[in-house]
């Protein structure tokens, strides 16, 4: 009879192959590790199984829906790769999203290319990530900043249920850098303060008349009906924007002495006392900077200013043309175009625009930009009724990044005060005469207006 030896024996355990799930959480872990050992950083995750990674002290916390959640929010590397993975929910971002823009950015620097390449490799082993949620693009005809492509563009980017903006803008519906006396002032007093400062550095006077190229809902010509005894043309691309502010113009009494009209700047050929254009020099093209300051010219007055407004790259070498298809010009912004300060001051020039004053508001939108954010994220019941999830979602990630975005200085925002020939009356010396003066609150020093 044959012998068994125990030592030989062996018995047979049945093996369990690991899930996808569970590979991916190694995966998602050895990333994790290795983006702490290249930053410093240890970003906080919750994984779609419970579990946690990272600093809980960070303010934020990245959610990963899914095995291949990460694999859909960094391949390819790019802004707006993770921008569609948040909107397509396969990511969330709970609490401060600025906070995790602001951190992401930072590890994703901190990575040499080889330390991309070998996470690269990782990240195409996680599982393909289901789709979730189409996303419209924006998709323009025409030629780049042809008058009908730009009213393309901005009806992509404006015409949005103003229910929508109301959610995160404030009473007045101003929807530009505010000017804040501190931070802690309330968004509605600083945008009237805004408004203010415009008005004061373009001198206006009463029975002068105004326009506002690219005016919005109107509020700065309200303003300045109200408080300075202008009359006010606004210009703007815009149906809805344009509906609304005749709407709001007409209940506030000022039909008579405000008008907007639905035109391209191109289309007026008229002359205005002043001509200030806040927010819309972003939507003309580098290219075009020269054109738009002399058209700008020839809508001024003799010895009359012109305010420009807008928002400018912090790098004197760079331009983001508008040509690419980034998250902010494909989702938001379609042929949206920024320049260094330098340019917006060379084009003033050659227009022969006499340069007067060029003020940088750059720590004032990222003070706006949050609290838009923080505004949005409180309604945001009631901004997907008006607009959707993908259009809130869409709007809290530009948003987000673009506070980043002047929290870190890589975007700032100026305004640059030209006259046509010599001003009259003459300039006063200092800078008082441009600072904004507001009415009285109680408990306020402020000065109210004569």
């Amino acid at each position: 009879m044959d012998t068994i030896n125990p030592e030989v024996t062996t018995m047979r355990v049945p093996t369990r192959t690991a899930t996808d799930s569970e590979r991916a959480l190694g995966t998602v872990r050895s990333i994790h590790l290795e983006l702490l050992r290249r930053s410093g950083v240890s970003f906080p995750l919750r994984l779609w199984d419970g579990g946690r990674l990272g600093d809980p002290g960070l303010g934020f916390e990245l959610v990963l829906n899914h095995p291949g959640a990460l694999r859909a929010m960094l391949l390819p590397p790019t802004g707006r790769a993770a921008g569609e993975a948040y909107v397509r929910g396969h990511i969330d971002v709970e609490g401060d999203v600025i906070a995790a823009l602001t951190v992401a950015s930072r590890v994703t620097n901190a990575l040499p290319i080889r330390t991309r390449l070998r996470l690269a490799r990782q990240l195409i082993d996680l599982p393909a990530s289901p789709e979730r949620r189409a996303l419209a693009r924006a998709r323009l005809p025409g030629r780049r900043h042809s008058p009908a492509r730009d009213r393309a563009a901005i009806a992509y980017h404006y015409d949005l249920p103003q229910a929508f903006y109301e959610q995160f803008l404030d009473n007045g519906l101003v929807y530009s850098c505010a000017y804040f006396a501190d931070p802690d002032e309330s968004l509605e007093r600083a945008q009237e303060r805004k408004l203010d400062l415009v008005c004061r550095k373009l001198g206006l006077r009463p029975g002068e008349r105004l326009l506002d190229i690219g005016c919005g809902w109107g509020s700065l010509l309200l303003h300045a009906a109200k408080r300075y005894g202008v009359r006010g043309v606004g210009a703007t691309l815009s149906r809805t924007q344009a509906e609304a502010g005749r709407q709001r113009i007409k209940r506030a009494g000022m039909a008579g002495r405000v008008e907007i009209r639905l035109a391209d700047y191109r289309e007026l050929h008229e002359q205005f006392d002043a001509v200030a254009s806040v927010g819309m020099v972003e939507h003309v093209g580098p290219e075009n900077l020269g054109s738009y300051f002399g058209t700008v010219y020839g809508l001024t007055v003799d010895g009359g200013r012109c305010l420009v407004h807008g928002i400018v790259v912090n790098d004197p070498r760079r331009t983001r043309s508008g040509h690419g298809r980034d998250f902010t010009n494909t989702y938001v912004f379609p042929d949206g175009a920024l320049f260094p300060a330098w340019r917006g001051v060379r084009e003033l020039e050659s227009a022969r625009f006499e340069l007067l004053d060029v003020e940088q508001l750059r720590p004032h939108y990222a003070l706006t930009l949050r609290e838009w954010v923080r505004r949005l994220e409180a309604n945001h019941d009631a901004a997907v009724a008006a607009a959707g999830e993908p259009s809130y979602r869409v709007w809290r990630a530009f948003m987000a990044g673009s506070a980043a975005g002047f929290e870190e200085g890589r975007l700032g925002v100026v305004q640059l005060l030209g006259v046509k020939g010599r001003p009259e009356p003459a300039l006063p010396f200092g800078r008082a005469w441009m600072q904004p003066v507001l009415e009285e609150e109680p408990g306020s020093k402020e000065a109210s207006l004569s």
